[in-house]
């Protein structure tokens, strides 16, 4: 399964309605990490094909989406995506973690692994990995 495109609507009703709930709770039966990159940016074309890997060897796991920060502006500002590439990882339960820069694949698969599939303190919020 590759890494799924992402509009500001679908995030809405796949993950999560910021316009009408209050507190954070993801719709979503899987873990979700979600890529907020820009078609010029060169780290996000980098970091592309690692997340396409990472998509397939995670099916069924983890769902990887990918959001174009130029084409889902609202989506980007609500998150406050100042640099790209962006990644929001959500477990399926608790809060979402956001962490920028282009990581390398190891370190991707170790939050997947650690907090994202084995993620036993999935409560606090603000968590950064």
């Amino acid at each position: 399964m590759p890494t799924i495109p992402l509009t500001t609507q679908e995030f809405k009703e796949k993950i999560f309605d910021y316009t009408t709930e209050k507190d954070w709770v993801h719709r979503g039966q899987l873990p979700t990490i979600i890529d907020f990159y820009a078609d010029w940016c060169g780290p996000c074309k980098m970091l592309a094909p690692v997340l396409e890997e990472l998509a397939e060897e995670y099916k069924g796991r983890v769902i990887i989406y990918k959001v174009d920060t130029e084409a889902e502006e609202e989506l980007s500002a609500v998150f406050g995506i100042r640099s790209i590439p962006s990644i929001l990882f959500i477990p399926a339960g608790g809060e979402p973690a956001m962490e920028q820069g282009a990581l390398p694949k190891h370190i991707l698969k170790q939050i997947i692994e650690e907090e994202l599939l084995n993620s036993k303190d999935q409560n606090n919020a603000d968590k950064t990995f």
